[in-house]
C-alpha cells in the first residue's frame, strides 16, 4: 500500500529515521495515531508543508529523561543542544525548576530495583517490518533479544489521571488515551518478524509530580487484539490518504487546521460547545 521506493534507508540515524523520506516510506504508530486525529495536519507534515512543535515542555522534560537512560555522551549532547530552553537566563542560573524535578524523577528510577533489572540490553532500537501490507518503522527504548521482552519508558503528568476517550466511550488510563496499546502491540508484532519468537512489551512510567510515582505496566492480551483488529479495518484508509489517492479530511480543530480556516456562514452557539 505504501510508497516502498527506497526501503533501505539508514534509519540508525535519527535524522532519517524522523526525516521526511522515512515518514513518507514508512508508517510508525506516532504518525498513524496522528492521521486518526487530523488527516489534513498529517499529510501536511508528511509532505513537509507543516512542521509539528516539537519544543513543547512536556516533551522536551521527557526527552531529557529519555536521553540520561540512553548513554552518559546522548544526555550530555541533549543537554548541550536545548541549554536554552532547560537552563535559567537569570541568577542563580542552573536549571530550571521542571528540570531539577526531571533530575529527581531520575533518581527515582536508578535507585529503583526493578527498573535496573529490565533495564538490561540494548537502547534506542529500529525495527521494521510489514504490517496489514504496510512497511512499520519502530523506535524501541529497551530491547533484551535474549528474553524476549522490551520496555518503553513514559514520563506522565500522573499515573492515575483519567481521561474520557471518544474510541473508547468512556475514561480510560493515560496508557489507552495516549495510544501507547498499540504502540506495544504493534512493536510485539515487528520483533515477532524479526526474530521468530515471541516478544512481551511493558510499560515503566513515572510521574513529574514533586514526589513522583511509578508503576510497571504489562497490557492486557485482549486490549492489544482490540487495537490491532481496529488497525486491519482503518489502516487501508489512512494509507490512502497518506498516497493522495483520498482527500484529508481536516479535523477542524487543530493549530494546522485554524491555520487554513475559511468561514462558510453562520453557526448557532449549540455548535460552540459540539
Amino acid at each position: 500500500m505504501t510508497n516502498q521506493s527506497n526501503l533501505n534507508l539508514n534509519l540508525a540515524d535519527d535524522e532519517i529515521y524522523y526525516g521526511l523520506e522515512a515518514n513518507k516510506v514508512y508508517m510508525g504508530v506516532s504518525q498513524y495515531k496522528r492521521f486518526k486525529d487530523c488527516e489534513a495536519r498529517a499529510l501536511a507534515e508528511v509532505n513537509g508543508e507543516w512542521v509539528r512543535n516539537t519544543d513543547s515542555p512536556a516533551l522536551i522534560l521527557g526527552n531529557y529523561v529519555h536521553s540520561y537512560f540512553e548513554s552518559e555522551e546522548t544526555h550530555n549532547l541533549f543537554i548541550e543542544n536545548n541549554k536554552d530552553k532547560i537552563f535559567s537566563k537569570r541568577k542563580p542560573f542552573g536549571l530550571l525548576k521542571a528540570y531539577e524535578q526531571a533530575d529527581v524523577m531520575i533518581k527515582k528510577l536508578s535507585e529503583e530495583q526493578l527498573f535496573n533489572y529490565l533495564w538490561q540490553g540494548e537502547r534506542e532500537t529500529v525495527v521494521t517490518g510489514e504490517l496489514y501490507g504496510v512497511e512499520w518503522k519502530g523506535k524501541i527504548d529497551l530491547l533484551n533479544v535474549d528474553k524476549g521482552y522490551f520496555v518503553d519508558l513514559k514520563t506522565t503528568a500522573g499515573i492515575s489521571n483519567r481521561f474520557y476517550n471518544e474510541k473508547y466511550g468512556k475514561y480510560v488510563s493515560f496508557v489507552e488515551h495516549y495510544g501507547y496499546v498499540l504502540q506495544i502491540a504493534v512493536y510485539e508484532k515487528l520483533l515477532t518478524q524479526l526474530y521468530g519468537k515471541p516478544f512481551t512489551g511493558y510499560i515503566y512510567a513515572i510521574s513529574k509530580q514533586d514526589i513522583p510515582e511509578m508503576v510497571a505496566i504489562e497490557i492486557e492480551q485482549h486490549k492489544k487484539e482490540f487495537e490491532l483488529n481496529l488497525l486491519s479495518e482503518e489502516i487501508a484508509r489512512v494509507v490512502s490518504v497518506k498516497n493522495g489517492e483520498e482527500e484529508p479530511t481536516a479535523c477542524g480543530k487543530c493549530d494546522f487546521c485554524k491555520t487554513t480556516q475559511k468561514l462558510e456562514g453562520f453557526i448557532t452557539t449549540d455548535n460552540l460547545i459540539g
